[in-house]
């Protein structure tokens, strides 16, 4: 049993990016996935360079009362069959270690989908039981390099399924 409390709404800002918050969002992904066994380590790296190539479509932080930097959320364009289109990508998404299972990294997820509301869809590679709360689900007519995966899914937001392979920004490729 979770015993750990969650954030008030009145404790949490979530809101956009800013030019300055660049080294903590990379100081708090770091830190965040370093314990995690599916993590490469790259995270941080993965959003300064979708950063630096205009890729973060949406880029939101979660600050707590004391001013504190403690999650953050990306959305970078995706390809589908080689073509863009209006679907995105999902992810990272962080949140520091001391502020996890209180709610943050689901009001940042929550929060940019919100902004999404006129794209057609959003994808994602991560743990089906969590993401589903937020309506993601995977299709087997949508895929990820060329075949199924359980951990692939995708939320169609406005329009038909997309129906095809997802390729994510090449920001995602380099280690």
């Amino acid at each position: 049993m979770n015993t750990t409390p969650r954030l008030e709404p009145d404790h949490l800002r979530i809101e956009p990016e800013r030019p300055g918050d660049a080294m903590a969002i990379d100081r708090m992904t770091t830190i965040a996935f370093a314990p995690m066994r599916f993590s490469q380590g790259n995270e941080a790296r993965i959003i300064g360079a979708l950063r630096k190539a205009g890729a973060l479509t949406i880029s939101l932080v979660a600050i707590a009362a004391d001013s504190e930097l403690v999650g953050q959320v990306t959305f970078s364009p995706v390809r589908i069959d080689g073509r863009t289109g209006d679907w995105y990508g999902l992810g990272p998404v962080s949140v520091a270690p001391g502020m996890q299972r209180r709610g943050v990294g689901s009001a940042l997820i929550r929060a940019g989908l919100d902004r999404l509301e006129d794209a057609a869809g959003c994808v994602l590679l991560g743990a089906p039981d969590y993401y589903r709360r937020f309506g993601f689900r995977s299709d087997p007519d949508l895929t990820y390099q060329g075949k199924p995966n359980p951990y692939f899914q995708s939320l169609v937001l406005n329009g038909p399924p997309a129906k095809g392979d997802v390729t994510f920004h090449s920001a995602f490729d380099a280690p």
